[in-house]
């Protein structure tokens, strides 16, 4: 049996189960051809286009901030300051950065290097 057409086996059919496509039958219907309107269009334009998870934007730049703060803290440990200094130090540095962070994102600006969709530089 060849894909469903055909006898099972040819015993007792008078055929030697050959099976031929029948080449002079013409099929009628056309499959329709279902193109994209507008509206579809717009759909897969505005699911590529999407802006930023903002809950992803805000850790890197919490990321961003702390990476600072630890290579201030490399810093200080190779000039031999102590570990209150660096401390309090580290923590008013943090502050700073973290209201730049927020001024920046009043004012719509990008305060780490980010592109136009959010990603980083």
């Amino acid at each position: 049996m060849y894909n469903g057409i055909g006898l099972q086996t040819a015993r007792g059919s008078g055929t030697n189960a050959y099976v031929q496509r029948n080449l002079s039958f013409v099929n009628k219907l056309k499959p329709k051809v279902e193109y994209k309107t507008e509206d579809d269009i717009k759909k897969l334009e505005a699911s590529v286009n999407r802006q930023p998870n903002e809950a992803i934007l805000m850790h890197q730049r919490k990321r961003q901030i702390e990476v600072k703060c630890l290579e201030l803290r490399e810093k200080m440990e190779e000039q031999g300051y102590t570990e209150e200094e660096i401390e309090t130090k580290i923590d008013s540095y943090r502050e700073t950065l973290k209201k730049k962070a927020e001024e920046a994102i009043r004012k719509k600006e990008l305060f780490m290097n980010f592109d136009e969709n959010g990603r980083p530089l």
